[in-house]
């Protein structure tokens, strides 16, 4: 069994070839049960949670292992720790391993990216990337793949965060800035992209303006959310896949609940996008949002890709 280091996976996941990859494994045969969430309490009397994500077609089999641990806070280490195992799906030999976090957030910014494909106009010249985590390092890169971007905003509560990854985006030859004003940029960007913790709306649709591409990826609880109901009304609304983004995630389970929309607003998943089972965008005027709960089958597109160039 290959034990892949985080290196070779930063070196195999060019982000152009992730988003081919990603789209390829979604026209692709393959079977993804719910993923399971447990919760166990520890002997400090903490509740954690232990994720798992299994996915499998004809030759392998993928299983992503999520252990998000709130209290790790105090002891200095991070709260989420991950792994993946791919296995041969004929005998069950397992094949690699390796760290999750970095192939996640890769994954899940080319899977925005792929989507946006569809349904960010054609020309959009903006992005406005709000979050300065683990995934929003990885989104200006992503969209750069897929549009001719002449600049790149980032907003973020932590501001030395935020320098940071400007300047990170700036050795990589991208047009990063920093944003001082979030409604002004959000007024102004062609596409949103949000990438937070936040619990409550950081972006308000009286902000956006028509033709805007939102991608909502942060919220990630049905308790959370990151833009406000005026912004679900005035978008068409697509998905990654109808049962994690509307039961798991805040975002639209909220506005639901709330009778602001029905499950019948969701206009398609990124699947029927690809297959062109639904057009994408409509019109210049028309604002979009997709919403991404996370696939496991993203995980495989990934570690397929990783793996074939390690082995």
């Amino acid at each position: 069994m290959l034990i892949i280091s985080d290196d070779k996976i930063k070196e195999h996941l060019s982000y152009a070839g992730l988003i081919e990859s990603l789209r390829n494994i979604f026209l692709s045969d393959y079977t993804m049960p719910l993923r399971h969430h447990h919760f166990y309490t520890t002997p400090e009397g903490l509740e954690n949670t232990l994720i798992l994500m299994p996915v499998w077609n004809q030759d392998y089999i993928g299983m992503k292992q999520v252990t998000v641990a709130p209290g790790n806070a105090q002891l200095g280490i991070p709260s989420i720790f991950a792994r993946y195992i791919l296995s041969d799906a004929r005998t069950g030999q397992p094949l690699a391993m390796m760290n999750a976090a970095e192939l996640t957030s890769r994954r899940t910014a080319c899977t925005s990216a792929l989507a946006a494909n569809y349904l960010s106009r054609k020309d959009a010249k903006s992005l406005l990337i709000v979050g300065s985590g683990k995934v929003a390092q990885h989104l200006g890169q992503a969209y750069a793949a897929i549009r001719d971007l002449e600049s790149i905003e980032v907003w973020a509560r932590n501001k030395e965060k935020m320098a940071e990854l400007v300047q990170d985006l700036q050795s990589k030859g991208l047009p990063a800035k920093e944003s001082n004003n979030l409604e002004a940029s959000v007024r102004n960007a062609d596409i949103v992209s949000c990438a937070t913790l936040s619990e409550t709306p950081v972006i308000l649709g009286d902000w956006v303006k028509p033709g805007t591409h939102l991608d909502m990826i942060g919220s990630h609880k049905p308790n959370t959310r990151e833009t406000d109901n005026v912004a679900i009304r005035k978008s068409t609304i697509f998905v990654d896949s109808r049962m994690g983004a509307l039961h798991e995630t805040g975002e639209l389970a909220i506005p639901i609940a709330q009778g602001i929309i029905s499950e019948e607003d969701v206009k398609a998943d990124i699947t029927e996008l690809i297959r062109g089972i639904h057009g994408g965008r409509s019109s210049e005027e028309e604002i979009t949002l997709f919403k991404s709960a996370g696939l496991a089958v993203e995980d495989l597109a990934a570690a397929l890709m990783v793996y074939k160039r390690c082995i």
